[in-house]
């Protein structure tokens, strides 16, 4: 997500990896995607994992991870009131948007196919979904 990590292209100001690997409280996770606005996280930290919940979390569902990441990692990034996730379902080619209100999952977007969104938290640039199909 270059207009985002890098502003090529966008606002830029966040930190978005592959895969890290988070430490919220007694719970350790890894997400498919993770973002930090880097007014939260203003540099890398030196251990190999995060203390930090991430402002976005994005899950790739699969038949062998929907079920946790639904019900298990959905419910540990409320509780570390991580602001956004989103679900990504390559199979049914789908984009599911929720946003964290009190606490809550709410879905602000169900998005499918080839449509091209502005989807929370980076709705400042459109995303053509077919490119996550490609």
């Amino acid at each position: 997500m270059p207009p985002f990590d890098e502003g090529d292209g966008g606002p830029g100001g966040w930190w978005i990896l592959d895969e890290p690997e988070l430490h919220l409280g007694d719970d350790i996770l890894v997400p498919d995607l993770a973002g930090w606005r880097r007014e939260r996280l203003d540099a890398m930290p030196e251990a190999a994992f995060f203390t930090l919940a991430p402002d976005w979390a994005c899950e790739v569902l699969s038949p062998s991870t929907t079920r946790a990441d639904r019900t298990k990692k959905l419910p540990i990034y409320a509780r570390e009131s991580v602001s956004f996730a989103w679900l990504v379902d390559p199979l049914a080619r789908t984009l599911e948007v929720l946003r964290l209100e009190s606490h809550r999952w709410v879905i602000v977007g169900a998005y499918a196919e080839d449509a091209v969104v502005r989807a929370e938290p980076f709705d400042a640039v459109e995303l053509p979904l077919a490119s996550l199909w490609g």
